[in-house]
C-alpha cells in the first residue's frame, strides 16, 4: 500500500483476504510517517529513490497496537514505553497509568456535567427559600462612606434616619424597600465602602452626606433573613452555599433590602431583610424585582 510521496507500504507478499484485512486495520500513511519521525515505529526499508517507507508483516501487530492505544487517547511517548516494556507486568503498569488519568479526567467531566445541570435546573431542596432576581436600576437618595464592620449596624441606622429625614424635609416620597450595598472588603478586611439608599422617584437636592444616585441594575440570588442582624451570618452561609453549588457567582457587592425593620416595628422577630448575592442568571423564575 503506497501513500503519496514519502508514503508507506505495509507487508510484502501479503495476499488474499489476509492482505485486505491487514490493509483495513493498518494506520494511515501519514500516521506511519509521524511514528517513524518520533522513533515509535521504524520502517524496515526506505526506498532511496521514492522515499517510500516499507514495513514488514511482522510490524503489523505493532502498528495495530499503536493505533488502538491512540484511539484510547494514550500519548505517543506512553505508547512507546508500553511497546518497549520488558515484560507483561511492566506493560500493564504503564497502561494502568493511562487508565488512572482517564478515570481522573472522567471524574472531572462528570463533576462539570453535574455543575452545569445544577446551573440549569437547581434542585428544589437546595433552592428552598432562595430566589433568583433581576433588579432594575432605581433612582435613590443615598449615603456612601467607608465603614468598619463592627460599627456598620449603628452607622446603618444613623444613615437611614438621615436619608428619611432629608426626603421628608424636601417633600420627596420615599419608595420601599430601603437597601444597602456592601463592598467585599467589609467581609474580607472588616472595613469597606457601604452605600445605604432609599429609592425615590422625584428629584432630590443633595444635602450634607445625602446625594442623589442611580442604584445600578444587577442579578441576585436572594434569601430572606428573619430577625435582627445579629443572627444573619446563618442566612449568609446558606446563601453562599447555594450560590457555590447552583449559580454562577460574579464579582460585585452584596446587597441588602430592609423589607421590615426598626421603622416598622420594635419586634425584632418580625424584621425581614433580603440578602442578595450577585450572580449571572442561567435560568428563569418569576420572582418580582426588589423595590
Amino acid at each position: 500500500m503506497a501513500v503519496g510521496r514519502s508514503g508507506s507500504t505495509l507487508g510484502p507478499a501479503i495476499t488474499g483476504e489476509a492482505s485486505r484485512t491487514r490493509r483495513e486495520d493498518s494506520p494511515l500513511g501519514g500516521d506511519l510517517r509521524h511514528y517513524h519521525q518520533i522513533g515509535l515505529l521504524e520502517p524496515a526499508e526506505i526506498d532511496p529513490h521514492t522515499g517510500y517507507r516499507r514495513y514488514t508483516a511482522e510490524q503489523i501487530p505493532s502498528a495495530q497496537v499503536i493505533r488502538r492505544f491512540r484511539d484510547l487517547n494514550m500519548p505517543l511517548e506512553e505508547i512507546q514505553a508500553v511497546l518497549v516494556a520488558p515484560d507483561p507486568r511492566t506493560r500493564n503498569e504503564r497502561i494502568s497509568i493511562h487508565l488512572r488519568r482517564l478515570e481522573e479526567e472522567l471524574g472531572r467531566t462528570q463533576n462539570a456535567v453535574a455543575s452545569l445541570r445544577d446551573l440549569l435546573a437547581p434542585s428544589p431542596q437546595a433552592a428552598e427559600g432562595i430566589e433568583l432576581r433581576s433588579v432594575p436600576p432605581v433612582p435613590a437618595a443615598a449615603i456612601t462612606e467607608v465603614v468598619n464592620t463592627k460599627d456598620s449596624p449603628i452607622w446603618l441606622q444613623g444613615a437611614l434616619g438621615e436619608l428619611y429625614a432629608t426626603l421628608e424635609a424636601q417633600d420627596v416620597l420615599a419608595d420601599v424597600p430601603a437597601g444597602g450595598i456592601f463592598a467585599d472588603e467589609i467581609f474580607t478586611h472588616d472595613r469597606g465602602e457601604v452605600t445605604i439608599f432609599v429609592p425615590c422617584a422625584d428629584p432630590l437636592r443633595p444635602m450634607g452626606r445625602v446625594t442623589s444616585q442611580v442604584i445600578p441594575a444587577t442579578e441576585l440570588a436572594v434569601i430572606t433573613h428573619a430577625g435582627s442582624a445579629d443572627s444573619s451570618d446563618r442566612s449568609y452561609g446558606t446563601l453562599a452555599a447555594y450560590v457555590a453549588r447552583h449559580a454562577l457567582a460574579v464579582d460585585g457587592p452584596i446587597r441588602e433590602y430592609y423589607v421590615v425593620g426598626r421603622r416598622d416595628t420594635t419586634d425584632t422577630s418580625r424584621w425581614r431583610t433580603e440578602i442578595g448575592w450577585p450572580v449571572f442568571r442561567t435560568h428563569a423564575n418569576t420572582s418580582p424585582p426588589a423595590g
